[in-house]
């Protein structure tokens, strides 16, 4: 379910590639630190997205560290580390037990229980040191589950969860000046993931007739489905983009920028030219 927050690369300067990378890297490390080395399997760009952030609103200093890497070991990396990335690590695992366990539901497949359970020790670890957080996620995903249960047709209601699960996350320092911002642009993303999701899986969910928000749109209005989709996007990332702009950030904002203009619709993007060879070759 995670995963679409990206960065467009080819737009980044070169400061903001080596930055953005060794956000990206710190979290892996900070992972793994607090999930042993199977936590880097959880890595994700959302939350690479939020310790950027968070970054740059509290203008946090990080410290920088030179590594060799297991996975790319022919070239020293550089990974940035600092509080709101040991916060945002802590909430990664915590996002990621709860897909894995939402997966298994779905599909029964042992693999993601298996992985879970791998987690769930640090899992049970970050929830005596955020009960409040660990307790709107574990709320958030079982109305989210019961919603998918009974097939809900409201998708504002449904994608609503997942905002408010997000939006609760993204208030790091709880109720300070930035908190109604942080809290709005974390609501609004939730949704725009929890769509963008729902429309990635549209085809699949079609075949093997799963429950799908947008199906049901699709199937009560068929010839405007494919706008909707796009409009009700391009809506969520606007209201997440507003707030986002009613912050005073400088630090990495041109980052910030490219992904919540450009990065955030790379997926989109991408199934619409799948979509489009798959018409033309029909």
């Amino acid at each position: 379910m995670f995963g679409y927050i990206q960065v467009n690369r080819q737009e980044l300067n070169e400061t903001d590639t080596v930055d953005y990378q060794a956000y990206y890297c710190g979290l892996c490390r900070e992972l793994s630190r607090i999930a042993g080395w199977r936590g880097r399997f959880a890595l994700n760009y959302d939350m690479t997205f939020l310790i950027i952030l968070l970054s740059g609103l509290y203008e946090l200093e990080h410290e920088d560290t030179e590594f060799t890497c297991v996975i790319h070991p022919t070239k020293r990396r550089l990974a940035y580390r600092n509080e709101a990335t040991t916060y945002c690590a802590k909430m990664n695992v915590v996002l990621a037990y709860h897909n894995l366990m939402d997966d298994y539901y779905d599909t029964h497949d042992y693999k993601k229980l298996q992985m879970a359970k791998a987690y769930k020790k640090a899992y049970l670890k970050i929830k005596e040191e955020y009960p409040n957080k660990v307790a709107a996620v574990e709320q958030m995903m079982e109305e989210i589950q019961m919603a998918e249960a009974r097939c809900e047709e409201n998708l504002d209601l449904v994608s609503g969860y997942m905002g408010n699960m997000l939006g609760e996350l993204f208030v790091w320092k709880t109720e300070d000046i930035w908190a109604d911002d942080l809290r709005a642009m974390g609501y609004y993303m939730g949704k725009f993931i929890y769509m963008m999701d729902a429309y990635d899986d549209m085809a699949e969910d079609e075949k093997h007739r799963n429950y799908n928000p947008f199906l049901i749109k699709k199937q009560k209005n068929p010839e405007c489905s494919e706008v909707f989709c796009q409009q009700i996007l391009e809506s969520m990332v606007s209201e997440c983009a507003k707030a986002f702009e009613c912050m005073p950030i400088l630090q990495h904002a041109s980052i910030l920028r490219n992904i919540l203009y450009s990065g955030i619709w790379t997926k989109y993007e991408y199934k619409q030219i799948k979509l489009g060879r798959r018409e033309t070759k029909e």
